[in-house]
């Protein structure tokens, strides 16, 4: 189990070295959640940038999201079990639009609809994160996300 100190390092190492945010944050938990650095890495591809830099729901909190999935996702089509997730989601999106004012990637990056419409990911430079929440919004949810394992009970 990692400290929330760790949990968030490891998480900004992988954003640092070029994986988008739901890489980072999910990945930075693949051993905890049974999978390798490599699966972890693929499953959460394509939810970085707001998911496929459609810039929707930001992909950090959707990295988040796949961990608490993991922690307290439903295993059948019970409503009861959907919805324990639906209402730890929820939770979980307040508390980030707490400390964000938003979900939402372009409003977080304060981009017009029309800014960014091609799929190729910007350059990492010291511009690029000195303008960008990326780091804080990573580094909130790699801190929850580790809050949830450090709370489940198996």
């Amino acid at each position: 189990m990692l400290s929330l100190m760790q949990a968030e390092a490891k998480a900004l190492e992988y954003f640092h070295k070029g994986y988008n945010c739901a890489q980072s944050v999910f990945t930075a938990f693949a051993d905890q959640v049974g999978l390798s650095e490599e699966q972890a890495l693929r499953f959460s591809s394509a939810f970085g940038a707001g998911l496929g830099r459609m810039r929707g729901t930001c992909g950090a909190f959707a990295g988040l999201c796949m961990v608490a999935g993991f922690c307290k996702g439903n295993l059948t089509g019970a409503p009861e079990e959907k919805e324990i997730i639906f209402s730890l989601t929820r939770e979980l999106a307040e508390q980030f639009k707490a400390e964000f004012g938003t979900l939402t990637c372009r409003e977080l990056l304060h981009l017009d609809e029309e800014m960014e419409s091609s799929a190729r990911p910007s350059d990492r430079t010291a511009a690029y994160y000195a303008v960008r929440p990326c780091e804080r919004c990573v580094a909130f949810c790699a801190n929850k996300a580790q809050e949830l394992l450090t709370a489940q009970r198996w």
